[in-house]
């Protein structure tokens, strides 16, 4: 494999969770774009996003997609909701959608043991009827630049990862 495989999805769908899993099983070097901003800016997201607003942010990922483009290879990325934008997303490497209806994304995050901690982290998120209009603007773009979607509904996240390598990896 020598394109990189960038999971994209809601906030929220399991991206950070899969490739977790998917490093488990395979190996692979896997990094996520919302950790390597934190990293740039030494700040949480949520921090950023109520310090500088949304606009700033979405400049970070677009200095995190170029150099994901000239830099990295053979990584597994998971991706933060609105990453999708990106110009050159299709130059990174493979785009797998993790997809999932809002409902079945929502009660994931808010019956989670840690569902206080998991609903801070997203700021875009905080309220339920804003994420959900953000959910129906982003589902169609999500499926117009994915190469391969994964339904997550109902799945246990070894079973997504090994559809991901069977799909992806080993092709």
């Amino acid at each position: 494999m020598a394109k990189n495989i960038i999971l994209v999805g809601f906030m929220g769908v399991g991206k950070g969770s899969v490739a977790r899993e998917i490093v488990k099983l395979t190996g692979m070097v896997a990094i996520d774009t919302d950790d390597v901003i934190e990293s740039m800016q030494n700040r949480r997201i949520k921090m950023i996003f109520d310090e500088e607003g949304e606009p700033y942010f979405r400049n970070l990922e677009k200095s995190v997609a170029k150099w994901l483009e000239e830099d990295v290879r053979h990584t597994l990325v998971s991706t933060g909701g609105g990453f999708y934008k990106v110009k050159n997303l299709k130059n990174i490497g493979t785009v797998v959608l993790l997809h999932a209806y809002f409902y079945t994304i929502y009660r994931r995050i808010i019956t989670h043991p840690n569902a206080y901690k998991k609903l801070k982290k997203r700021p875009l998120f905080r309220d339920e009827a804003s994420a959900r209009a953000l959910y129906e603007e982003r589902e169609s773009a999500y499926l117009k630049v994915a190469d391969v979607v994964i339904n997550v509904a109902g799945k246990p996240v070894e079973k997504i990862a090994k559809e991901i390598i069977k799909k992806v990896i080993k092709k």
